[in-house]
């Protein structure tokens, strides 16, 4: 039994790319704290399932690409057969195909948006479909939530990755309509932005030159993810978080910044062009420049 304060005892997940990296310390996380856990990945879960079962909790791997659509379905039917419910959905499966848009090729887009974007859109209807019928067999609500994995290049643009940021861009609003659409079945749906030192993140991060504590360490977003899984996050949910190290910032919903109003019936060339070249946006800081202070109040960096 799991003494952690967000106890997921017999609790059921499924967490893709789960091989290594970040979604085998999300797998791992679910697991302290008392889920069992299906994984997926293309690669080797041989030790990510020996750490699940150290753990005293059950795992079974499935192999495949996320991409492919009726995957999810075989995902959800294995929870279920094996564990008897599925509670838990992780999706953090991705890959990168970097370059500039004028240079990019329509595999290099296609790749990566089906990944991202396809994959995550697939287990949550699977998963969604999975809760919705057992919501209405019950006449009530039932436990789901799904934790998708964007990006802060979605957030703030990557000219080096239109596809990633495409695709991660995607996913947010993705988790806004899973929220709104599963939400009266008791289903919540967070997407996170995280920063995490990886196999996929090797070119950018490179290895820990910390000694003790590393802010980049895959565990500091799994804890995360453990709250978003967790009972107690039951209110939470439409949300991105970008999360690392001793830090997790909740991203404001996108607003309205200023309205234009014709001054007649409707706009004529002129009184649109004017009014648009007359407006001087606020000066504010960047998204990119608020994560930076707090990355410096945080003392992530200085």
């Amino acid at each position: 039994m799991s003494t952690s304060s967000l106890p997921l005892a017999d609790r059921v997940a499924i967490v893709t790319g789960a091989a290594a990296g970040l979604g085998r310390a999300e797998a791992v996380a679910l697991a302290e704290r008392g889920a069992d856990v299906v994984v997926t990945d293309l690669g080797d879960m041989t030790e990510t399932i020996a750490q699940i079962e150290a753990l005293g909790r059950r795992a079974v791997a499935v192999s495949g690409d996320i991409s492919d659509w009726d995957l999810s379905d075989t995902l959800v039917e294995t929870a279920v057969s094996t564990f008897g419910r599925l509670d838990i959905v992780v999706n953090n499966a991705g890959i990168t195909r970097d370059g500039m848009l004028f240079s990019m090729s329509q595999k290099q887009w296609d790749d990566v948006l089906n990944v991202h974007a396809r994959g995550h859109a697939a287990l949550g209807r699977a998963a969604g479909a999975y809760w919705r019928e057992l919501a209405k067999s019950t006449g009530g609500t039932t436990y789901g939530r799904i934790i998708n994995t964007a990006s802060e290049a979605a957030l703030t643009g990557s000219a080096g990755q239109p596809n990633y940021a495409a695709a991660k861009s995607a996913i947010v609003s993705l988790t806004v309509a899973e929220a709104r659409s599963l939400g009266k079945y008791g289903v919540t749906a967070n997407a996170i932005a995280p920063r995490a030192r990886t196999a996929m993140t090797a070119g950018v991060f490179g290895e820990s030159d910390a000694e003790g504590f590393d802010p980049l360490d895959p565990a500091c977003v799994a804890r995360f993810v453990a709250y978003l899984a967790s009972p107690r996050a039951g209110s939470v949910t439409g949300r991105t978080f970008v999360a690392y190290g001793a830090m997790v910032a909740l991203v404001a919903r996108p607003s309205i910044e200023h309205v234009f109003t014709a001054g007649g019936a409707a706009f004529d060339d002129d009184s649109l062009a004017d009014a648009i070249d007359a407006y001087e946006a606020p000066a504010a800081p960047t998204l990119a420049d608020e994560l930076a202070a707090l990355e410096i109040a945080a003392g992530l960096r200085s």
